[in-house]
């Protein structure tokens, strides 16, 4: 677990893999979950007869969406802040899905710091998030993923 309690210890942290978190299995429930959150019920997603028949692999895939909402929850797994009084999402520069997510599978996040900056009195800090898939070479989502955190003063 490693530990933020401030701007320069972020800053301290540049470059380095900062993480890598348990494995987590997409089953097909939570697929379902996120396509009824997201009313995004396309069938290779949500139809497991039609997949048997007519996916590569014969499954359904996850959501590249879900894929990318694992990052918090994993984070959360391999990186602790102390100190703060609140952290928002500040958005993403850049995310790719490169390898699809087949029902049944397992997905681990692994990151690293890119940037850690003092942005309007909080820590802004940039990391590359790869979102891992068990015996894949390819992971299935690289992002750059943006965090601001507030620090007690």
């Amino acid at each position: 677990m490693r530990v933020i309690t401030s701007i320069e210890d972020a800053s301290s942290m540049e470059g380095e893999e900062i993480g890598l978190s348990e494995w987590v299995i997409i089953d097909q429930t939570r697929i379902d979950q996120f396509a009824e959150a997201t009313a995004d019920y396309q069938w290779i997603h949500v139809d497991t007869d039609r997949a048997a028949k007519e996916m590569p692999d014969g499954k359904t895939i996850a959501h590249g969406y879900l894929t990318l909402s694992l990052i918090p929850g994993m984070s959360n797994s391999f990186l602790q802040f102390e100190n703060l009084a609140r952290a928002i999402n500040f958005g993403a520069n850049k995310v790719r899905f490169y390898t699809p997510v087949p029902v049944g599978a397992r997905v681990r996040g692994r990151a690293t710091i890119l940037q850690a900056r003092r942005r309007a009195g909080a820590l802004l800090l940039s990391s590359e998030v790869k979102i891992e898939v068990e015996g894949e070479r390819k992971p299935a989502c690289v992002a750059e993923i943006l965090g601001m955190y507030f620090f007690k003063e």
